[in-house]
């Protein structure tokens, strides 16, 4: 059994008990202290935090997101950081109001369907073991079978769906994940262990102008949770989501999302992007082109970003010009475990491969 230990979180003054095994961001989102993180894997650094008293195990942190003068000031990164005493830590902590988190929790799920929905891209369909409670946005960590390992995917489904969850996987070439297992050796009626939900790029509610969804392949997942749960619920903002791919073999849920817009009208329109390739009704070059020649201005509306990291800064860049404040922006870039030594440093990343 492994020992425990008292983490105190400042400048919130809780306390939340954490094993010498478990990094300490996982104990405070396991018990509702839900601190700025996005990567979990120790990469993007948004997870930094100063230990005040105590000591840690810094464990795998990226030399690029902590610094060796980061670490010698008494930085961590608590995704990997596991505490060897009662610690006092201090985090940057954004508390937003009219917005619900929901504690992680672990999951055994069941895959019930596979589905080769575009090149080189599966979505998986997963029954659980029991109801997750998740906002529009977040992610799952899934565990690979006899690697110790875990990756993280986007939830696509709506949270009304609590059982049943669906994900968008994107294969990496020799990834340990995708290759290795996803695009392998999965098979419908597998068992997998699941644990979430973790993220804080997520549909904010509270907000009510339209909302400009810009995804670039797989970064589609966490937008059509939000698109689903906003047309479903029938309380919403207008919805406008892009999705850029290379070719029409990279596209993929174009009639599903064009059966949405007709349905919904003017609550709800969907414009397909393909960068290498000509195809009738879909627009053609970068995600970001589309976007500037369908907007004069976006000053009045929020936006959501979601994809590859050149994508995600070329759609940030384009959006503040359009006079849209950062604050407005939510983003969030994709890598995969290759990236962990190059570091990365957008304020919202995971990892997949």
């Amino acid at each position: 059994m492994s020992e425990t230990f008292t983490v105190t979180v400042e400048p919130l003054g809780v306390d939340v008990e954490c094993r010498a095994d478990q990094n300490i961001l996982d104990a405070c989102l396991r018990q509702g202290v839900n601190l700025p993180h996005a990567c979990t894997h120790g990469t993007c650094a948004t997870c930094k935090v100063d230990v005040v008293d105590g000591s840690v195990d810094l464990g795998d942190a990226s030399a690029f997101a902590l610094m060796e003068f980061e670490r010698s000031e008494g930085k961590a990164l608590i995704c990997t950081a596991c505490p060897r005493s009662d610690v006092t830590i201090e985090a940057d902590v954004d508390e937003e109001e009219d917005v619900v988190f929901h504690p992680v929790r672990d999951f055994v799920g069941t895959v019930r369907e596979i589905d080769d929905c575009a090149r080189d891209t599966r979505r998986l369909i997963v029954d659980l073991d029991d109801d997750i409670a998740f906002n529009p946005g977040q992610y799952v960590q899934v565990s690979v079978p006899g690697q110790g390992c875990t990756r993280s995917w986007s939830i696509a489904s709506p949270p009304a769906q609590p059982r049943t969850i669906e994900l968008h996987i994107r294969r990496t070439p020799g990834g340990l994940a995708t290759d290795g297992w996803v695009f392998g050796r999965l098979a419908v009626g597998d068992g997998i262990r699941i644990s979430g939900p973790y993220g804080r790029f997520f549909l904010r509610e509270a907000r009510d102008e339209p909302a400009i969804l810009i995804g670039g392949g797989t970064g589609l997942a966490p937008l059509k949770a939000m698109v689903r749960h906003v047309l479903e619920g029938g309380v919403g903002p207008r919805l406008y989501l892009y999705h850029g791919a290379r070719t029409i073999a990279d596209l993929y849920d174009v009639d599903y999302f064009r059966a949405l817009e007709a349905e919904h009208g003017g609550r709800f329109h969907y414009r397909p992007v393909l960068s290498e390739d000509a195809v009738d009704g879909v627009a053609e070059g970068f995600v970001t082109d589309a976007v500037d020649a369908d907007y004069d201005t976006c000053a009045g509306h929020t936006a959501y970003l979601c994809g590859p990291p050149a994508m995600v800064d070329a759609a940030l860049k384009l959006l503040m010009r359009k006079r849209l404040f950062p604050r407005d922006i939510y983003r969030e870039n994709f890598f995969d475990a290759s990236d962990k030594s190059g570091g990365a440093k957008s304020p919202l990343l995971r990892m997949s491969s």
